[in-house]
């Protein structure tokens, strides 16, 4: 597996199963960073009055948190600002610029945002005050005329690692205050090890890929976080069913912890996070945990009865080759929950999509794509249709006039037309390596967890078993999902079928089937006394099928 993902020198496969500290690059390396430092520093000592100007999802939440620490322990003061999504929308606005001015604020860092903010970034510099850009997000060509532009992609910017989400910038720019006000290796180091595991999240949450420095952040971060000495931190793992000790892997932070901290600036105000993660009084940790996991329960429901209009609406009008990509909207649609819509209608369809909600005439929503499709391109060759529009290849919003809709999903549908081609809406499960019954043991599939943790861009290994055979009926549980016993070699292996319930009927005892699986950590099970781990069924067919796409 090592030598398939490039990992084929002993050295190099040793760093990548155990990052180290040192494995993150110079702060230095960013352009920009030694401006951006100096005038930050120069803040601090002076005590003037920072604001940092941020997102509202966990990118840039964790972000403003992350950089509101290093300044306060630097010796500076900051306050923040992260927009109502729904009353605001995303971006940096003029408005706030000037309340700040008024308030005394003469140094404004935007994180996780700000690289397209040409026009607020002029009229800050109009007003007397300084701006630093961090950002991660696509610049257009012209720089921000920022005192300072922090962005790895930059296209003057050599900085080895161009997938640092929002937070992962910040931390660098954290990184390089400790640096610049004396503080030694060891103290520095142990700042940075206590960041990122809020770093960590984020990156998971921002799905950037999980691949050279990412990986040393979210590998060092998760680790740390079975001791958490942050009231808000422990208070939201405890909501979302981690207890002391507890250290949630990447899978786990995607579906159970970053959903409850989106939540707050999906169906109400994220300020509440920042809130969580900065206040010092774990009873008020505890209300704000308790809050954002209503509202991620919220959230769940509407999403859901989006979706369930959507899917509905695809049975009335099916998808077809024709519609290489996909547009849907509806009056009244929560634009806190669209871009999690999209990413289903994705999953559900294998084309990109657009999810919007309509109010007062105007459209706002978030597109989801494929690997094989650039949606910020896409929006890029149809700029006169939106007020505003951002992102990235995976992920982008837009906001137009409804009256628009129509002719926005025949230019986004034919823009897709001429790039993508029916093959690119089948899936593909690719297969990393066949394993035999006898293969699986408790070591073995501890060193396959080593190559974690995964996600986006290090993708947890698909093994092949062939000639297996059903042993029992499979046990299906609430509808949806089902557990199933095959039996190969003279062995027998207990298999996780989520969402199978339809095709439990292919897994009549005596079946012969060949599976694709996946290996997950189970704490459940090792709490219990058995093997700390599960396999889980990805896919199957039966044994006699042609070898060939599983």
């Amino acid at each position: 597996m090592l030598c398939s993902r490039g990992y084929a020198n002993p050295e190099a496969a040793w760093r990548y199963i155990e990052p180290r500290l040192s494995d993150l690059y110079d702060p230095f390396l960013l352009a920009g960073m030694e401006d951006a430092v100096a005038r930050l520093r120069r803040a601090v000592e002076a005590k003037e009055h920072i604001l940092l100007y941020g997102d509202y999802d966990v990118d840039g939440t964790s972000a403003v948190v992350i950089l509101n620490k290093a300044i306060e322990i630097a010796g500076g003061r900051s306050s923040f600002h992260v927009p109502h999504r729904v009353r605001d929308g995303y971006g940096m606005r003029s408005e706030v610029v000037e309340e700040a001015g008024a308030s005394g604020v003469s140094l404004i860092v935007s994180v996780d945002t700000g690289i397209r903010a040409n026009q607020v970034v002029r009229h800050a510099s109009a007003l007397g005050i300084d701006v630093i850009v961090t950002d991660h997000h696509l610049p257009e060509d012209e720089l921000p005329a920022a005192l300072a532009v922090l962005n790895p992609n930059r296209r003057d910017c050599a900085y080895p690692s161009k997938n640092l989400c929002g937070a992962g910038v910040a931390l660098k720019l954290a990184d390089a205050l400790f640096r610049r006000v004396g503080f030694d290796d060891t103290r520095r180091e142990r700042l940075i090890d206590s960041l990122l595991k809020l770093v960590a999240i984020a990156t998971v949450a921002d799905v950037v890929p999980l691949t050279g420095e990412n990986r040393v952040i979210v590998k060092r971060g998760l680790e740390g976080l079975d001791k958490v000495r942050n009231a808000g931190l422990r208070a939201l793992l405890d909501v979302s069913g981690f207890s002391e000790g507890q250290s949630p892997n990447a899978g786990q932070i995607a579906f159970r912890v970053a959903p409850r901290i989106n939540a707050a600036g999906r169906m109400a105000t994220a300020s509440d996070v920042i809130e969580m993660f900065l206040t010092d009084d774990p009873a008020r940790a505890r209300d704000l945990a308790s809050k954002l996991h209503e509202l991620n329960q919220d959230r769940q429901q509407t999403e859901a009865e989006i979706a369930r209009a959507i899917f509905e609406q695809c049975v009335e009008q099916p998808v077809t080759d024709r519609h290489a990509a996909l547009v849907f909207a509806g009056e009244g649609w929560h634009r806190g929950v669209v871009g999690i819509v999209a990413s289903r209608v994705v999953e559900r369809f294998h084309r990109p999509a657009f999810v919007l909600g309509i109010e007062g005439g105007i459209a706002h929503g978030s597109g989801r794509s494929i690997a094989v499709f650039h949606l910020l391109e896409a929006l890029e060759a149809m700029p006169d249709l939106f007020t505003k529009f951002g992102g990235h290849r995976q992920a982008a919003g837009v906001t137009l006039r409804a009256d628009r809709l129509d002719e926005f999903r025949e230019r986004f549908q034919t823009y897709a037309g001429r790039t993508l081609t029916p093959a690119d809406f089948e899936r593909e499960l690719e297969i990393d390596a066949e394993i035999g019954m006898n293969e699986i043991t408790d070591r073995a599939v501890a060193d396959i967890l080593r190559l974690g943790p995964f996600g986006y861009g290090n993708a947890s290994p698909v093994f092949a078993i062939r000639q297996v055979e059903a042993a029992e009926p499979p046990d299906v549980r609430n509808e949806k999902h089902v557990f199933l016993r095959l039996r190969g070699r003279g062995r027998t292996l207990r298999i996780k079928a989520w969402n199978f319930a339809e095709r439990a009927a292919e897994f009549t005892p005596g079946s012969v089937v060949d599976v694709a699986v996946q290996f997950e950590e189970d704490a459940y099970s090792a709490a219990r006394g058995y093997a700390p781990w599960r396999a889980v069924l990805r896919d199957a067919r039966p044994a006699a099928a042609a070898v060939g796409q599983a």
